[in-house]
């Protein structure tokens, strides 16, 4: 069917609103209609290049959801008019990391920069006849996709779409960030570097963990003062003005975890994170670093005498298709801000702003909204 895209045509480039081909659902394959999709900064990594990529165009978008219109033979648990989330990594649910519950290292998730479909290799998309690389092999900058079973997350319909768009990346990677990676327990402190989409979910994760001192650290004022809205004890411009507030309001410990979230961290930010964290502490480095850059600056004491821990996370180490009910279940609850995430929304042709808008520090969580207009 044809629709309109948000498409980037080389690195550096701003989106371009253009008309692309999208492919009828195969076997195992489902089209969903879209309500909404999330302006994540990761997208914006397609645009530097940090994230590197098939051959341009490349369709922008991993957060979304939407009511499913269509499914290909062999679908299972998938229905026409089921309202579902779009999980940016793919749960098949059968390969080893699956079966182990490791769920966010499916290994479906092994090409998800390829453009080419899961189930059978070709691209699903395409523009003048050239195949185009969906981001995450969603492309939720378009209001029409063709995506594969083991990505779609089936829910409850009196749940908002334009809200539950918001959990199949920054939501779930953040708060899990806190309370599964970094497994916070009632009385910890916890750092918070980067209060954006992930970080500001970071920084709800710790809170509802029963962290005692939660310290976000963001240079937009913007960003600090929403951090403390969502629940954190402290707020900082920067890891060097955190350093001794910090000693002092843990008696010298420092944090328990630090949580690294910035939209491109620094190679010299671990070392930052480190020195904010405490003797058998932990960072958490969820940030998502520009492949290029291959050194990073610490001090091996560091990591050697005091016993401090850097674990990766990626989906805050939690399966999508577990995480996104159980947090669907906490927002019905009032225990989790969703609604209060999204600063602004857009109309698709104005995702050049809401990306200049991230890039300033303006907004949490931007959303492009899509219409009768749009479908």
């Amino acid at each position: 069917m044809q629709t309109k895209a948000a498409l980037l045509h080389e690195p550096g480039q701003d989106w371009s609103i253009e008309e692309i081909e999208v492919g009828d659902p195969a076997a195992g394959e489902v089209r969903l209609r879209l309500a909404a999709t999330g302006l994540c900064h990761c997208d914006e990594h397609l645009r530097t290049r940090a994230v590197p990529v098939p051959p341009y165009p490349v369709l922008g978008g991993h957060e979304g959801a939407g009511v499913v219109t269509e499914v290909g033979a062999g679908v299972t648990g998938v229905r026409e008019g089921d309202h579902a989330v779009l999980g940016f990594l793919p749960g098949c649910g059968a390969c080893r990391p699956c079966s182990a519950g490791m769920r966010n290292l499916c290994e479906q998730g092994a090409g998800p920069l390829t453009g080419r479909a899961v189930a059978d290799g070709t691209h699903r998309v395409t523009h003048r006849g050239r195949p185009v690389a969906p981001m995450c092999l969603l492309g939720t900058f378009s209001p029409h996709v063709t995506v594969h079973q083991s990505s779609v997350i089936t829910i409850e319909d009196d749940i908002p779409l334009e809200t539950a768009a918001l959990l199949g990346c920054g939501v779930a990677t953040g708060w899990s960030s806190a309370t599964e990676v970094g497994a916070t327990r009632p009385g910890d402190a916890v750092v918070v570097v980067g209060a954006g989409g992930i970080g500001i979910n970071a920084v709800q994760g710790a809170v509802a963990a029963g962290a005692h001192v939660v310290a976000a650290v963001d240079p937009a004022a913007f960003r600090r003062g929403k951090a403390v809205e969502f629940g954190a004890t402290h707020a900082f411009a920067s890891a060097e003005e955190a350093l001794e507030p910090l000693r002092d309001i843990t008696w010298g410990r420092l944090a328990n975890t630090t949580i690294l979230t910035v939209g491109e961290p620094r190679g010299d930010q671990l070392g930052e994170a480190l020195a904010l964290t405490a003797r058998g502490g932990q960072v958490v480095v969820t940030a998502l670093a520009d492949m290029t850059t291959t050194e990073t600056r610490i001090g091996a004491f560091e990591l050697a005498l005091p016993r401090e821990r850097v674990r990766g996370a990626i989906f805050g180490g939690t399966s999508p298709r577990t995480q996104v009910p159980r947090l669907l279940e906490l927002y019905r609850r009032g225990s989790l801000k969703l609604d209060e995430l999204v600063t602004r929304t857009y109309a698709l042709d104005e995702i050049n702003k809401g990306y200049q808008d991230v890039r300033e520090g303006r907004t949490l969580r931007g959303l492009v909204r899509y219409t009768e207009a749009d479908w």
